[in-house]
Order: structure tokens, then sequence, then C-alpha cells
């Protein structure tokens, strides 16, 4: 009887030694949740601010190529403007079939009476 009664109080401290090693272990990982949670925080808020730091040098950047844009060409003359316009609304019109002689699928595509109709079309937009 006196066995199962050492044995008994054996098991108890055996018991109290776990729940407490237990305690001790949740309050540890706790701790650490708690640690993982604060840095975790924290690189949102430096991602944050990094982005938002991107976001005003991307503005800058652009503000910069404006200005740079502007002092490398200066606004053009209204008529410059146009001519420009039209030459491009030209070349936009001859590429389908440009590309068609260049992959060699079609003849040179401007002859003699299509140049001509072609200049006659400048003229006329331009007018």
């Amino acid at each position: 009887m006196t066995s199962l009664f050492a044995q008994e109080i054996h098991l108890s401290k055996r018991h109290e030694e776990i729940v407490s090693q237990r305690l001790n272990l949740l309050q540890q990982m706790k701790s650490k949740f708690g640690d993982l949670n604060k840095e975790k925080a924290s690189q949102i808020q430096a991602s944050e601010t990094a982005f938002k730091r991107n976001l005003n040098l991307l503005k800058d950047i652009e503000a910069a190529e404006k200005l740079i844009e502007a002092q490398i060409h200066p606004f053009l003359p209204p008529e410059v403007t146009s001519l420009e316009t039209l030459y491009w609304a030209s070349v936009e019109e001859y590429i389908p079939k440009w590309e068609q002689f260049l992959l060699g699928r079609a003849p040179y595509p401007i002859g003699v009476e299509n140049q001509n109709e072609a200049e006659n079309t400048i003229r006329n937009k331009a007018q």
C-alpha cells in the first residue's frame, strides 16, 4: 500500500512538472507569436512606406521627363503640327500595303498612278 501511495506521489509530482513545462511552452509560443505579429506588422508598414516612396519617385520621374521633353522639343507652330498629323495619317494608311510588299505577298505598293492619287489625297487633306 505504501508503494502505491509513493507511486501516486511520484506521479503527481511528475504531472505537476509536465503541466509546468506545458505552461512554460505555451507562454513561449504566445511570446513568439506576438513577436511574429509585430514583425509582420512592421514589414507591412515598411512595404506601404516603400510603395508610397516608389509612387512619389515615379511621379517625380514623369514630371522630369515632361520637363526634359518640353526643353528638347519646344512647342511647334500649329502648321507644323498639322503637317505632322497628316504625315502620320498617310503612313498609317499605307502600312498594310507596304507590309504585304515587305512580306513578299504583293507588288510594289506605290506605282505612278497610285503616287499621283496619294499626292492628291494629301493635298486635299491639307486644304
